[in-house]
């Protein structure tokens, strides 16, 4: 179990903590509105009404010996930067911030936070990617211009393993997982022999151009 500091408690903040939470972490939250508050208050292991930029009252909530910082104050630039900047004071390891726009993440990782999310674009790449092809039914970004692709067999495929098909010598990518979707069970180490099913979805791993190429030919 881990514990986790939220400040902020939007939509993004209070997902998140709910979500840390459901998996059996420990999270205190911290917003200025008391109605975000009380409605969080039985979904995470602590919420507390106060400033999270103040040193003071992220020593009072036990920021101090978290894991982790997540910061989620929507549009106030300012008040994410003075957030993470008191993280990084009480000597909280890791820092994550959502923002708004790539100068704001500049900011924030000049200051050297551990990672900044910007979901409004991530939403946005995943949808493009999503609706290029038909047979692309989810993209996660893993790194500039690196990530994850859920995908539909590729005709020409089915009854063929992976083994030989060769991908990585002839596609630059890797699989990582099946998903039987009939059975509804996913392979994380998939058998290298198994002749692929059309009822079988791919988790392909590579760059953004190689699963782009990939993804023409379903």
């Amino acid at each position: 179990m881990k514990r986790f500091v939220i400040i902020g408690l939007g939509n993004f903040g209070s997902a998140t903590a709910e979500a840390l939470h459901q998996a059996g972490h420990d999270v205190t939250t911290v917003d200025t509105n008391e109605d975000l508050v009380d409605r969080m208050a039985r979904r995470v292991t602590r919420a507390a009404v106060g400033d999270g930029r103040s040193i003071d009252v992220l020593r009072k909530i036990g920021a101090e010996g978290a894991d982790a910082g997540i910061v989620s104050t929507g549009d106030d630039i300012t008040s994410s930067i003075l957030a993470a900047l008191s993280l990084r004071d009480l000597g909280v390891p890791e820092i994550y911030v959502k923002v708004i726009s790539q100068d704001h993440a500049r900011v924030l990782e000049k200051i050297g936070v551990t990672e900044t999310i910007f979901p409004e674009r991530e939403s946005g790449i995943r949808l493009a990617t999503r609706i290029a092809s038909r047979g692309v039914l989810n993209y996660i970004r893993i790194g500039p211009d690196f990530g994850i692709q859920e995908m539909a067999v590729p005709e020409s495929w089915i009854g063929q393993s992976l083994r030989a098909l060769e991908l990585p010598r002839h596609y630059k990518i890797s699989i990582i997982a099946v998903h039987d979707v009939l059975q509804d069970e996913i392979m994380p180490v998939p058998n290298p022999d198994a002749p692929l099913k059309d009822s079988d979805t791919l988790f392909i791993l590579g760059r953004d151009a190689d699963l782009g190429r990939i993804a023409k030919i379903v």
